[in-house]
């Protein structure tokens, strides 16, 4: 064991703090990882703050780990000291069921272990995550990061970069599709850049007029203003993909009804509310509605080599690890373009 230095959350209502704790040494197959950088996922705050019910503290969030190798188990094959690497959502997963036999580890019947907050199966207790100086994760769990990105922008890939590929994907986004992106926060800013590198004609749709400018800058082909029914109104039974990525109570209609016959809308944010659906919606064009849950290591790699052949990086803004609450309360706010990503320097 040695020890780690860390910001943790210690109660629903406490702020983010210095907080030690020990991690393991490496076993056979692990990979010990100097933590370079963190992005900050909204997700981060819902567990922090205990939005979804289900948390444990003492708490140290982060799942968007970009770093260097500064040790390897004796048995591990594709790291060597001094490689660069990524850790995403999680950390480990069953292995042996249907799922994760299709590099589906995301959805292993047994749950996957998570970066922080899930049971640590190997040392007990708790998982730890990225907003610390140091981790060790099993090799198999472990992302070759390309060395031609910016290391600390391409931190929030391991998160909203796979969120918003896996989709894309899996549906076939190419070239002479035409795609929606809902939302231009984390999520949809890293949808806007990989449609569009997937050939795709991308539309965006927003709320915010103050985001047309950023939304053509980041890719876009088209911005609507979804308040606006006469825009919706034309772009009727046009869309192959759709990619919702509101996690706020909205109305999913108005999207569905924008899809061709046997279009798709995948929904990637999660609102704290149920969606109202109505099925004529689907039913009259054979539309699809759909959920996407990050991505299985396999395919986190590929997107991974993907944004390094398209030279694609998340827009970050970099802080110190001493102003999370503040970016926390900016998140919740929308007040950032479009990731936060703690420089883990600033901890040491």
């Amino acid at each position: 064991m040695y020890n780690t230095k860390a910001f943790a959350t210690l109660a629903q209502t406490s702020p983010l703090a210095p907080f030690n704790f020990q991690r393991r040494d490496p076993g056979a197959h692990d990979v010990q990882i100097e933590i370079l950088f963190c992005g900050v996922c909204h997700t981060d705050v819902h567990i922090a703050r205990n939005e979804w019910h289900g948390t444990t503290y003492p708490c140290v969030p982060g799942h968007e780990i970009v770093g260097r190798v500064v040790k390897v188990g004796a048995h591990v094959k594709k790291f060597k000291e001094g490689d660069l690497a990524g850790v995403g959502c999680m950390v480990d997963s069953c292995r042996t069921c249907e799922n994760c036999k299709d590099d589906l580890e995301q959805f292993c019947t047994s749950g996957a272990t998570f970066t922080y907050n899930a049971p640590d199966k190997v040392s007990g207790g708790l998982t730890y995550g990225g907003y610390s100086d140091s981790v060790v994760v099993d090799e198999a769990f472990v992302l070759k990061v390309p060395k031609n990105l910016n290391l600390a922008a391409s931190a929030p890939l391991l998160c909203a970069g796979i969120t918003t590929y896996s989709p894309l994907r899996h549906y076939k986004v190419a070239k002479g599709q035409k795609v929606g992106v809902v939302g231009l926060g984390g999520l949809g800013h890293m949808g806007v850049k990989l449609a569009k590198a997937f050939g795709a004609h991308v539309v965006v749709f927003t709320t915010s007029p103050n985001k047309v400018k950023d939304a053509l800058r980041l890719g876009a082909d088209e911005v609507v203003n979804s308040k606006n029914a006469d825009e919706m109104k034309k772009q009727a039974n046009s869309f192959h993909f759709i990619l919702d990525t509101v996690a706020a109570q909205h109305d999913i209609n108005a999207y569905l009804v924008l899809l061709k016959r046997d279009g798709t809308l995948t929904q990637v944010g999660v609102p704290a509310e149920p969606l109202s659906v109505q099925v004529g919606s689907l039913i009259f064009g054979r539309r699809n509605f759909s959920g996407s849950l990050i991505g299985g290591i396999k395919e986190t790699q590929e997107m991974l080599d993907f944004c390094g052949e398209h030279n694609i990086v998340s827009d970050i803004e970099l802080i110190p690890i001493q102003k999370i609450n503040e970016a926390y309360d900016r998140l919740v706010k929308n007040d950032v373009k479009y990731r936060f990503v703690i420089d883990m320097a600033s901890l040491k």
